[in-house]
């Protein structure tokens, strides 16, 4: 009766354990094995990175180096940022377009450096040290329904589209959609990073918010939600998302705001707690390889780094990797930026 008993209290024991662990172990949103022919090795990536634009590339890398498996595990950039801060998730490369929640891995001691002649050909601002390394460089554009703005004209820049939207309050009424910053790490950069630019972001928020706006998780979101009528227009976009889905007969249209426009790099990362580090750094030098930039920007539609389009277009302002960035990753600020953000987009 005793062994019964106790045999009782182990799987009670266990099943609470088990319960307790799934309640606080982070939140995937979509997993995938690429299995090699002649598997020898298994290469572990943790991205916030939609699958169907990493594909292509796994298998490309694939194919110089037959003999890895790849196991693509999507997050939030929140829930990434969790995995690796909180859980010591032992992934060989972490993927993130949220630059302020890589760097902050970075600067706690949380990742691995890597050395090698390609991070060495990368320009400044686009890798920190030899811990984070960017391998695209993608705008945040304004997308815009062409059908749904009937007689008026596209606007430009951020003047433009404060007058349009504050002249035309009845046609853009629930009709506007954003991040939701409180939400979305990708969200919150673009707006902490646009505040930096100008004073025009605030007067912009306060009318998108005196037009009941719709807020959202993301950019494949508010595309959709575009391309469905459900709004008009969405602000701060990643451009390379948009491109990759949009027709050019569609009705919906990217428009490149002339006044600067951000951009944001979406970076690479070895953790600490990455059983493969000899795997993670061949997969990060095959992301910034100048030879690969093609094919990532061919088959991916996501812009790969260069440094010379910086150099031609004086509006054109890439987030730069470096300290920065945690500037408005402290609680204080955070909560003071989040704060004003509410007051102007969620007006009564």
């Amino acid at each position: 009766m005793r062994n019964f008993d106790s045999l009782i209290v182990w799987f009670i024991s266990l099943l609470f354990i088990s319960c307790f662990s799934s309640a606080f172990a982070f939140e995937k949103e979509s997993e995938k094995i690429f299995r090699a022919d002649n598997q020898r090795e298994e290469l572990r990536i943790l991205s916030n990175t939609d699958l169907e634009y990493m594909e292509p590339i796994i298998k490309a890398f694939q194919q110089q180096n037959s003999s890895v498996s790849v196991l693509y595990t999507v997050a939030s950039s929140r829930e990434l940022y969790r995995a690796i801060n909180n859980e010591s998730a032992d992934y060989d490369v972490v993927i993130s377009s949220a630059m302020d929640l890589q760097m902050k891995l970075v600067n706690d001691g949380l990742a691995q450096q890597h050395d090698s002649d390609e991070v060495d050909k990368l320009p400044q601002w686009s890798r920190w040290g030899n811990s984070l390394f960017a391998f695209t460089q993608e705008p945040a554009v304004l997308l815009a329904s062409r059908g749904g703005f009937g007689n008026l004209a596209m606007p430009q820049n951020r003047k433009e589209l404060i007058e349009l939207l504050r002249d035309n309050p009845e046609q853009f009424y629930g009709k506007v959609g954003t991040y939701d910053i409180r939400e979305s790490g990708a969200g919150y950069l673009f707006a902490t990073q646009d505040s930096r630019q100008s004073d025009a972001f605030w007067r912009l928020s306060e009318v998108i918010g005196s037009l009941s706006p719709r807020l959202y998780c993301c950019s494949s979101a508010m595309i959709k939600a575009l391309r469905s009528g459900e709004i008009l227009l969405a602000y701060n976009v990643v451009g390379s998302y948009a491109s990759a889905v949009l027709d050019e007969n569609e009705d919906g249209t990217i428009v490149s705001l002339t006044d600067y426009q951000i951009f944001m790099l979406r970076t690479a990362l070895m953790p600490k707690t990455s059983r493969q580090p000899g795997l993670g750094g061949l997969f990060i030098d095959f992301l910034i390889d100048a030879g690969n930039r093609d094919l990532i920007d061919q088959q991916d539609g996501l812009p790969p780094i260069n440094g010379d389009m910086f150099k031609k277009h004086q509006h054109y302002r890439p987030i730069a990797l470096g300290p920065g960035l945690l500037v408005f990753l402290d609680k204080i600020k955070r909560k003071r930026f989040i704060e004003a953000w509410t007051e102007a987009l969620l007006q009564p």
